[in-house]
């Protein structure tokens, strides 16, 4: 685990958290603001395969998904982006090692009742989970992998979007 809080020296910065958080509509508004390009994983993982999420889990597995999202975040090179992860790219101590190389990490902490508020339809989503694994069970399981690889964690409750961007501006 890294010292958190540390000074945006790098170039990019990586948004991690769990389906729903934000990563997405967040990183868009944040990468306006801050002037930086911005790169959607998941909508990578899906350009490159010609598929969606969860037609690559339907046909190969939750396995597979985490694979390719794998090899897709090793194989990104980019500087000056905002960069939204998928939910599931914490499984990869690579990966997030290679992230972590070239930018600053932010978790953005949803907590699990405003998570499941915003109705998730995690069965044509595509997030790579266990099957027959409940949502609190995956939430459960990933908030510990969040923690450890943030350099800084934004609590995001109660919260608007922009106003999550101008904390992770202001502690940057």
């Amino acid at each position: 685990m890294r010292a958190p809080e540390r000074p945006c020296a790098a170039s990019n910065i990586v948004l991690i958290g769990m389906p729903g958080a934000g990563k997405s509509t967040i990183g868009v508004i944040l990468a306006k603001l801050a002037s930086l390009d911005f790169i959607d994983t998941d909508v990578l993982i899906q350009s490159c395969e010609r598929r969606s999420l969860q037609s690559i889990i339907d046909s190969q597995g939750y396995m597979a998904l985490r694979e390719i999202e794998e090899r897709i975040l090793l194989d990104l090179e980019c500087r000056d982006h905002v960069i939204a992860t998928g939910g599931s790219a914490v499984y990869s101590r690579a990966a997030m090692a290679h992230l972590a190389e070239n930018g600053v990490v932010v978790f953005l902490d949803v907590d699990l009742a405003t998570l499941e508020s915003r109705a998730l339809d995690l069965g044509r989503r595509g997030v790579a989970k266990h099957p027959g694994q409940s949502f609190a069970e995956l939430f459960e399981e990933r908030h510990r992998l969040y923690v450890a690889y943030a350099d800084v964690t934004v609590d995001c409750r109660g919260r608007t979007h922009e106003m999550v961007c101008t904390e992770i501006l202001g502690r940057l």
